[in-house]
């Protein structure tokens, strides 16, 4: 296994971490995850080391439980256990490609402590609105609006506290994605020393905008004003990562901190 280079895909539920995990492992020198039937072809599902998201409340929930939020300080956290998700992972993995890809949105919570066990790792972090992400959740959660939207933020905000402490980590937009999904993937692979690939596959575009058109268009008034206390409760909190809830559609200019994480993914040249 130190022959080989490990790359964790996170983020929330809905936002888009199949379709670039899958992408990423299209390239011949790496391997992921396939016909596993594990939920989604999910790391999470094929370990017995840590437990799985459903035990901290689910989709749209877990965040909100404490223990879900792993780090380098955790029980977990040894080498007995690295050799066993290695050895259980390695399974389903192709070995004889370099680069190894694991994906579960609930790595968006626990990068310090898959770094601890594989210190070289690379993580990939990708997020969507989260008036998109909370209503594409809300069948599986049976959660309000609003809590899902303070999901998607406490999430998101532990992330950001925990990113300066991870060495090797890039935060991909969904919206940027699937816009340019060749260009994001490809960005990803000059970071991780691997040839051009070309497209990785073609991303349907507006999605997103369904969305919208529920949060915002043809509410009754009870409706809109719950949305308009939503927006206001949360805005400033959401506009840090470069959404906003007022007008969904318009891109914000994002924290600092969020801006430099991108950046890392930007056009090199």
């Amino acid at each position: 296994m130190s022959e080989h280079d490990f790359v964790f895909v996170g983020g929330l539920h809905r936002s888009g971490t199949t379709l670039l995990a899958r992408a990423i492992a299209k390239h011949d020198e790496v391997s992921g995850f396939r016909k596993t039937e594990a939920l989604a072809n999910e790391g999470q599902f094929l370990q017995s080391v840590y437990p799985i998201a459903r035990e901290f409340g689910g989709t749209g929930r877990f965040g909100f439980d404490e223990r879900s939020h792993m780090t380098e300080d955790h029980p977990l956290a040894t080498e007995a256990n690295r050799d066993k998700l290695t050895s259980e992972w390695g399974e389903y993995w192709n070995l004889d490609r370099r680069v190894l890809v694991e994906k579960s949105p609930p790595n968006l919570l626990k990068l310090r402590f898959l770094q601890e066990l594989f210190a070289d790792a690379t993580f990939v972090v990708i997020m969507r609105h989260p008036i998109a992400v909370s209503y594409a959740t809300q069948k599986w959660s049976e959660t309000s609006l609003e809590s899902l939207l303070d999901h998607w933020l406490v999430c998101h905000e532990i992330f950001l506290e925990d990113a300066p402490q991870i060495r090797k980590l890039m935060l991909v937009r969904y919206e940027d994605f699937v816009s340019d999904p060749a260009g994001v993937v490809g960005r990803i692979q000059e970071r991780l020393g691997l040839s051009p690939s070309g497209a990785a596959f073609k991303a349907r575009t507006g999605i997103n905008d369904d969305y919208f058109k529920r949060w915002s268009a043809r509410l009754k008034p009870r409706q809109k004003r719950e949305h308009a206390a939503l927006a206001e409760r949360f805005e400033e909190r959401t506009n840090r990562f470069g959404y906003s809830l007022v007008e969904p559609e318009r891109d914000v200019e994002p924290a600092t901190e969020v801006s430099e994480l991108l950046g890392r993914l930007a056009p090199t040249g």
